[in-house]
C-alpha cells in the first residue's frame, strides 16, 4: 500500500501517558486484612470470572478483593494470557489474587515466581475444585486425599512466595475427617488467608454447607478465614459471619444471580435500607451481561450457549415454577433468549433473587463445577 493511502484518521489515537500513580494492590490487601470490616471476595469461577465479567461486577458495587480463574500448572505450562489479562488490565481498582491449580512442585514454584512479577496482591493455591477432570489428576480438591503431599507443596510455595500466600480449600475429598489433619498443616505454613468451602469434594454443591468447620478453622488458625458456600443474601451473609466467626466471605454463584449482593451486604452491615432490584433492573443486568461477555465475532449459537451458562444461575431466583429456566434452556437464538427474559423480567415488581427450591437434576449446571 502506498504512503498516501494512509491517513492519521485511520490510526488509533495515542493514549496520553497517565500521571496517576499505579495502585499498590499489595498494600491495599494488607490494609484490608487489618481492617475491622468483613472482607468480601468474589470467588474464582472457571470460564465465568474473566476480565469482562470482573469489569461488570465491579460496576454494581463489587467485591473488596478478586481472585483470577485458576492458572493450570504442570511441567511445561505457561501463564494463560487470557487469564493474565485479569491482572494486567485489572478493571476493578481492587486487589487481584492469582490462583494456581496443579501438583507439580517445581512447576508450581516456577509459576508462583512468574506471577509475582505482575501486580497481584497474593498467590493462591486451589485445593477445592470438585470437577472430576481436575481431581482425577490429583489437583484441586483431589489433593485433599494426600495431606502429606499438600504439606510438601505448601512448604515449597511458602518459600517461593514473597508476597501474601493464600489457599482456597474444601473440608475433605469424600470425608471431612481429614480436616483435622489439614488444619495443622495450614497452620505450619503461615498462610496469610484461608478460604474454606465447607463441603467435601464429593458433595459438590448439593449438600448443606457444614459451617461448623469454618468456625473451627477461624478459631484454631492465626490467619484470617473466609467463609464460602451458599451465601445468597445479605441476611444469610450476616448469619454465616456470626455463626463462623470468619473474617469475611467469598461468594460466587450468588453474585452471578444477584450482582448487587456485595452492595446489599455492606448496606446490611451499616444498618441501611437494602437496594432491592426490580424485574427491569435484572433485565438490564442480563442485557449488560450479554454486551460484556458475548463477542460479536462469535457465532450466534455460541453466544446463546454462553448466556445460558449465566442464566442457569440467575434463573433459580427469577420465579418459583421453573418455567423461566425451562424456556431459556430451549432457546436457540439471541432474539428468543431476550424474548423469554422480557416475558419474565420486564416488570416493576421487586425481585427476591434468592434461590427457589426448584427440582433440579444431578446433571444440572447448578450442581456443577463452579464454586
Amino acid at each position: 500500500m502506498c504512503a498516501t493511502c494512509w491517513s492519521t484518521s485511520s490510526l488509533p489515537a495515542r493514549r496520553k501517558r497517565s500521571r496517576v500513580a499505579p495502585v499498590d494492590y499489595r498494600k491495599q490487601f494488607e490494609e484490608m486484612l487489618g481492617a475491622p470490616a468483613p472482607i468480601l471476595a468474589l470467588a474464582p469461577m472457571q470460564d465465568v470470572t474473566d476480565l469482562p465479567f470482573l469489569r461488570l461486577v465491579a460496576g454494581y458495587g463489587g467485591a473488596d478483593v478478586y481472585v483470577t480463574e485458576y492458572f493450570r500448572v504442570y511441567a511445561t505450562s505457561r501463564l494463560d494470557k487470557h487469564i493474565l489479562k485479569s491482572v494486567t488490565e485489572n478493571p476493578t481498582d481492587r486487589p487481584m489474587i492469582a490462583q494456581m491449580i496443579g501438583n507439580d512442585i517445581p512447576a508450581l514454584v516456577r509459576t508462583a515466581r512468574e506471577l509475582q512479577q505482575y501486580p497481584i496482591a497474593a498467590v493462591d493455591l486451589n485445593l477445592g475444585c470438585p470437577a472430576p477432570v481436575v481431581y482425577r489428576k490429583c489437583a484441586g480438591g483431589g489433593l485433599l486425599r494426600e495431606p502429606k503431599r499438600v504439606d510438601a507443596i505448601l512448604g515449597a510455595l511458602r518459600d517461593a512466595v514473597q508476597t501474601r500466600f493464600t489457599i482456597k480449600t474444601r473440608i475433605g475429598f469424600d470425608s471431612s475427617e481429614v480436616f483435622s489433619e489439614l488444619l495443622p498443616i495450614f497452620a505450619r505454613h503461615s498462610l496469610d488467608l484461608l478460604t474454606v468451602h465447607a463441603r467435601t469434594v464429593k458433595e459438590m454443591y448439593r449438600s448443606e454447607v457444614h459451617y461448623e468447620f469454618i468456625a473451627r478453622a477461624a478459631a484454631e488458625l492465626s490467619c484470617p478465614v473466609l467463609a464460602n458456600g451458599n451465601v445468597y443474601s445479605a441476611k444469610k451473609a450476616d448469619e454465616v459471619l456470626k455463626a463462623t466467626g470468619a473474617r469475611g466471605l467469598m461468594i460466587g454463584r450468588g453474585v452471578i444471580r444477584n450482582p448487587w449482593l456485595f452492595r446489599q451486604i455492606r448496606q446490611h452491615q451499616r444498618g441501611e435500607p437494602l437496594f432491592i432490584p426490580r424485574g427491569v433492573d435484572v433485565l438490564a443486568y442480563v442485557r449488560a451481561l450479554y454486551e460484556a461477555v458475548c463477542s460479536p465475532a462469535a457465532r450466534e449459537s455460541a453466544q446463546v450457549q454462553k448466556m445460558k451458562k449465566y442464566l442457569n444461575y440467575l434463573g433459580v431466583g427469577v420465579e418459583p415454577t421453573g418455567q423461566f429456566l425451562h424456556q431459556v434452556r430451549r432457546v436457540t437464538t439471541t432474539a428468543g433468549l431476550f424474548r423469554v427474559c422480557e416475558e419474565f423480567l420486564n416488570h416493576e415488581r421487586p425481585m427476591p433473587l434468592e434461590p427457589f427450591p426448584l427440582a433440579l437434576k444431578d446433571t444440572d449446571l447448578m450442581a456443577g463445577e463452579q464454586c
